[in-house]
């Protein structure tokens, strides 16, 4: 089994990202990118439950926004499920 990781929108980036300013759906991207370099340890990143997995968020641009994440170890992938952005 590979251990390369790979980040996707879930359920699509038309229900995830659609709203946002560009700005903010590139930085979700690189935050992504990001998580998906971290690998299993993503599971550390942001906040969220202490064990068992899960749902994730980290800030955006200091609080002004909040992206949420799953990380699926078994299927080695980043899901980004959830942008909220605050204007």
């Amino acid at each position: 089994m590979s251990d390369i990781w790979a980040w996707e929108y879930d359920p699509d980036e038309r229900h995830v990202v659609s709203g946002p300013p560009v700005v903010v759906v590139t930085e979700v991207e690189r935050l992504a990118e990001q998580l998906v370099i971290l690998g299993r340890d993503a599971a550390n990143a942001g906040r969220g439950p202490l064990h068992g997995g899960g749902l994730r968020t980290l800030d955006l641009f200091g609080g002004r926004g909040f992206l949420h994440f799953i990380v699926a170890d078994h299927l080695r992938l980043v899901l980004i499920v959830r942008v909220t952005w605050l204007d």
